[in-house]
């Protein structure tokens, strides 16, 4: 049997890196892989997560499972966060699941229940786990224009334009915050004409938040979630803790699921209830245990958010500092829009070839659409990435 199978192709993003881990020279700079590092290159535990964990280790009893959703009062931690009271309690089911890929898997198996010949309309670029992962469980997907490589902007016409071609019942798959590879978001006023195209044209709604805290700050970033989930009947939230609490390797994530009428919430739950037991049982749940902890503690709260509104500003002062020198070296505004963008990623608009010379040049890694992890940086390897992008005459 095992003979019969097929090479799978490479993750290009765990390739880059194995690139990079093989080049000896010392210039090197990693802007591929998507995880938050600080300016020596760590991604550190943060100051709540390690209190937490010392107050769970001395406090905790059991390590006997929770529940198929995981434990309800990560769920509510986790809903007040990401929804505050955008929405009734009783309309919302949720489950906790591995991570935010988990979710995200998840979501796309329920709509495969529930609507089998539903499109999924998907940003173009997106995430390419979406893509994968829709293409593995049978959903159809539909990009739509969401980035403009010429101004590094959201194409929101083109965006509008794709989505009115959308049929009642088909799924609008749409980033929360911190737009993913691309950086560029909508502003307030675009996501309520999405909102409105929504609920004209009968679609249903998904949105992954994985970057909540690395924006604007923590209900800045949440707040275009809010009003979807507030404004239209139902709509499906996949959220992530990696990013926003640094346990990446904790695999913590939840998936909610907001009914149109709360009496629909008791059967939402139990079908969360079961795909969770067809995939996984129960879900992981120290890194969930470490974020009720944080979020339930107002001091641990205070510490993880001013931490995490260091990290956000670090990044926006990188975005800065990079558009300087830019600007500095080109003569030319062309790259204004790094500081304009928001979240660990910026699309900088050029070609494949233009990024493979770059790495070849200057031991530079970056993703082949020109998406680069802005937390790969610091104040000594701006000045070395700027020369290489004027110099590569991107």
């Amino acid at each position: 049997m095992l003979t019969n199978l097929k090479a799978q192709p490479a993750d290009k993003i765990l390739a880059l890196m194995a690139k990079f881990r093989e080049d000896p020279r010392p210039t090197k700079i990693d802007l591929g892989v998507g995880v938050y590092k600080n300016a020596e290159g760590v991604t550190p535990v943060m100051r709540a997560v390690k209190a937490a964990e010392k107050r769970i280790l001395g406090e905790q009893e059991s390590k006997s499972y929770v529940a198929l959703a995981g434990d309800p009062a990560y769920a509510d931690a986790m809903i007040g966060l990401v929804l505050g009271d955008a929405v009734a309690r009783d309309r919302i089911a949720a489950a906790a699941t591995p991570g935010g890929t988990g979710a995200v898997r998840q979501a796309f198996e329920l709509i495969k229940m529930v609507s089998p010949d539903a499109r999924v309309f998907v940003s173009n670029p997106t995430w390419p786990n979406h893509v994968s992962i829709l293409g593995y469980v049978g959903l159809e997907h539909v990009p739509y224009r969401y980035f403009d490589t010429e101004t590094r902007a959201v194409d929101f016409d083109g965006m509008m334009a794709d989505l009115a071609q959308a049929n009642a019942g088909d799924v609008v798959l749409l980033h929360g915050c911190c737009h993913n590879p691309t950086g560029a978001n909508l502003n307030l006023i675009q996501w309520q004409a999405v909102v409105d195209l929504i609920n004209e044209k009968g679609l249903f709604a998904m949105i992954d938040i994985a970057y909540q805290g690395f924006g604007d700050g923590l209900d800045e970033d949440a707040a275009a979630t809010r009003l979807v989930a507030s404004s239209i009947k139902e709509c499906l939230i996949a959220g992530s803790c990696s990013k926003n609490f640094g346990i990446y390797r904790e695999r913590t994530g939840i998936l909610m699921a907001i009914s149109e009428e709360a009496g629909n919430t008791p059967v939402t739950q139990q079908n969360l209830n079961y795909l969770n037991r067809q995939n996984y049982s129960f879900p992981p749940d120290h890194g969930a245990r470490v974020v009720t902890t944080i979020l339930n503690d107002p001091e641990l709260r205070a510490d993880w958010a001013a931490e995490l509104e260091e990290v956000r500003l670090g990044m926006l002062q990188l975005r800065k500092d990079l558009a300087a020198e830019l600007q500095r070296l080109s003569g030319s505004d062309r790259f204004g829009f790094i500081a304009e963008h928001r979240g660990m990623f910026s699309q900088i608009g050029t070609t494949p070839d233009l990024v493979e010379k770059l790495r070849v040049d200057n031991g530079i890694y970056m993703v082949g659409d020109s998406r680069m992890n802005i937390a790969g940086l610091n104040a000594q390897t701006i000045p070395i990435l700027a020369k290489a992008i004027v110099d590569a005459g991107i």
